[in-house]
């Protein structure tokens, strides 16, 4: 266990040729955090967020500059990967919070959101508005059921459902989270029948209005998936939303002729990465190598989490910070002490 005067070394990456859109020479990514918060009682290192739980109900999600694909974590980090992550999670969490609670509390540091410590419940609720990505695979192959969801016949792939479908999954600790049925779920009781309809209420709502504030940019929102928890017998929206990591979005311009004549839609998403990864032999499989991301490659990527961003929230990115790590401790032990744990009640 490392002692808390070692940790401004051991948290990161620092990759002095690392591409940037950027006219900044030294970039830090943040790949990997250790800290060992006032309160902290435990500490939980995802693919791409690392959790520190607080004995008095608060949890801190630090969002790394990880990426990840085929459930694989990729060696390299992208800049600003993490800002942009967690600024378009914050965005949407507080854009949505008229249609359900949400865990966030506050965000003192542009890779940091704090809020409430939630029991998750163990189930990803997939919508998918569009026949793309996994739904299209899937189509392809010859089946017409998803999830225990039908699909209709004669569809192409990126067609507009008639109606967004829910696709849930199990959620996993570990490797690939799995297809589940509606059916499924309820028969193997993972989740009472009263909690899973409001979440499947609860989703239907977020998509909507992720939709309309995509559209307000220019975009379509195609899938996307929500998590929920409980705090307290509460149903909470948790983990972040809306995002390029937990979503796929097209471009509206051209959307339809490019339908019309059978062409590729224009994406901004992670799905680019997932295709430059195949396009490079890996699909995530036990025998496979992950290709090493060239600087260009990197930049980018950073470039169109950036650009995301900024179409998605209709505002300039500001998280340009070539050291992200130096402030994050001060500003979360800051924002702690100033905020009451009473608040939690409130």
């Amino acid at each position: 266990m490392k002692k808390r005067g070692d940790k401004k070394k051991m948290n990161s990456e620092n990759d002095a040729n690392q591409a940037c859109p950027f006219p900044i020479l030294q970039m830090t990514t943040i790949l990997h955090t250790d800290f060992h918060f006032p309160g902290q009682t435990s500490a939980y290192h995802g693919k791409v967020r690392d959790m520190y739980s607080l004995a008095d109900g608060r949890i801190i999600g630090i969002v790394s500059d990880r990426i990840s694909a085929f459930d694989v974590v990729l060696p390299r980090g992208i800049p600003h990967k993490g800002a942009v992550l967690n600024g378009v999670a914050n965005h949407f969490l507080d854009a949505v919070s008229d249609i359900v609670p949400t865990w966030k509390l506050g965000a003192p540091h542009s890779h940091v959101t704090i809020g409430h410590q939630c029991e998750p419940i163990r189930i990803e609720m997939v919508i998918r508005g569009h026949l793309t990505g996994h739904a299209w695979r899937m189509y392809a192959a010859g089946h017409r059921r998803l999830c225990g969801v039908e699909m209709p016949e004669g569809m192409r792939e990126h067609d507009r459902f008639s109606t967004p479908i829910i696709t849930p999954a199990t959620k996993a600790q570990e490797g690939h989270d799995e297809d589940i049925s509606r059916e499924e779920i309820l028969t193997q009781g993972l989740i009472d029948e009263s909690v899973y309809s409001e979440m499947e209420r609860i989703t239907q709502a977020l998509f909507q209005r992720g939709c309309e504030m995509a559209a307000e940019q220019g975009l379509i929102l195609v899938d996307t998936k929500y998590e929920f928890g409980l705090k307290e017998g509460q149903l909470m929206l948790i983990d972040e939303i809306h995002t390029p990591d937990s979503s796929r979005y097209f471009y509206a311009d051209g959307y339809a002729e490019r339908q019309r004549l059978g062409q590729p839609q224009r994406q901004l998403s992670k799905e680019f990465v997932r295709e430059w990864l195949m396009d490079h032999g890996f699909m995530g499989k036990v025998d496979q190598q992950v290709p090493e991301m060239t600087d260009d490659f990197v930049q980018l990527v950073s470039s169109r989490y950036i650009e995301l961003y900024e179409r998605l929230t209709g505002k300039s990115f500001n998280g340009l910070n070539p050291d992200p790590l130096a402030d994050l401790e001060s500003k979360v032990i800051s924002y702690l002490n100033s905020v009451r744990s009473e608040s939690l009640t409130t």
